[in-house]
């Protein structure tokens, strides 16, 4: 029975400890903080992770980030806002089943891609190729909500976002859930957005995939989370059996081969590499006259510039773009007579 308001968070933490799994993490074991703070009355650390994440600037710029198609004519194409939703929904759903903190994960999947360039992957290999240093989404990941938002999240949190991509696992299962959702989700909907632009066919994909797999994105991630939350139930680790495995590689490979490289779909790639190449050396040479760099802690104007361009959504990358290279039309106010 609810007496007051602290008793909704003591019944949370209390849930969390008679019903979540022992390999779960709890709230009330939370590593902490950079810099302490008062709790929340009513709601868990990890919660508080969470809803600071959904609120803040960079999640909502998301919106206008490409996932894999460039400037997609339609309005059924994915974003990188949508692809971090399809993450947190199979995410949760398999956390949900394994009796793991949900609101852990979906934190972690929420701030996954808060990092993420203009122009997808590709605005990222432009970074990493021209910064000092290279440049990763899931490391700018962290600055964003450790330094450029200050969001000040859990340890728990910070480790999911880090290592959702790359070969160090998240220490906590809610983190690799994350890990493997974020393919689980991109793959079947690339597959979906694919077939939709016409640059392959159902009927192509690999017949094993197919057949272990499903023919359809319904069924393919429900086969790949049933066959997660059948091998990870009560272990300390989260992973699918082998044979699934496999045919999901194949699928992955089979989609890099087929949409991901030299496809019709990246016949715009090389505007946007310009787009993002032009822009980082102009700031790079006219860092005074420009009033949107923020300069921390006497960082190199590299980090700044990477900062700034990292943050931008497709359409304001091309809008400044414009402004910069792009001659403005004039009349110098006279008639057009010849």
């Amino acid at each position: 029975m609810i007496s007051d308001l602290t008793d909704i968070k003591l019944q949370q933490l209390k849930f969390e400890e008679t019903y979540l799994s022992s390999f779960s993490a709890k709230s009330a074991s939370s590593l902490g903080r950079k810099r302490e703070e008062s709790p929340c009355v009513i709601r868990t650390e990890f919660q508080r992770d969470r809803d600071r994440i959904l609120h803040n600037k960079a999640f909502r710029r998301l919106k206008h980030k490409t996932q894999v198609f460039i400037s997609p004519r339609g309005d059924h194409y994915r974003t990188r806002i949508t692809h971090t939703l399809e993450v947190s929904q199979i995410s949760r759903t398999i956390a949900r089943a394994l009796r793991l903190n949900e609101d852990l994960t979906e934190a972690i999947a929420l701030g996954h891609d808060l990092g993420h360039t203009p122009f997808g992957h590709t605005g990222e290999e432009v970074l990493n190729e021209l910064m000092p240093g290279g440049f990763r989404h899931n490391e700018q990941s962290v600055r964003v909500v450790s330094i450029i938002e200050d969001l000040n999240l859990t340890v728990e949190t910070l480790d999911g976002i880090l290592n959702h991509t790359g070969k160090v696992k998240p220490f906590t299962l809610e983190g690799q859930i994350v890990k493997i959702a974020d393919r689980i989700a991109y793959l079947n909907h690339d597959i979906d957005d694919a077939i939709r632009a016409g640059l392959i066919e159902a009927e192509n994909i690999p017949e094993n995939c197919i057949r272990l797999l499903g023919s359809n994105t319904n069924e393919r991630i429900t086969t790949l989370v049933m066959d997660i939350v059948q091998n990870s139930l009560e272990k300390d680790e989260i992973f699918m059996s082998d044979k699934t495995q496999e045919s999901m590689n194949e699928l992955r490979n089979w989609m890099f081969k087929n949409v991901y490289i030299d496809s019709p779909a990246k016949t715009e790639e090389h505007k946007a590499r310009r787009i993002v190449s032009e822009l980082y050396n102009y700031y790079i040479n006219n860092s005074d006259s420009a009033e949107c760099l923020v300069r921390r802690d006497n960082e190199p104007i590299e980090r700044s510039v990477a900062d700034y361009i990292a943050g931008m959504t497709d359409r304001f990358a091309i809008q400044q773009y414009m402004e910069k290279f792009v001659p403005l039309s004039w009349s110098g106010g006279g008639c057009n007579v010849y």
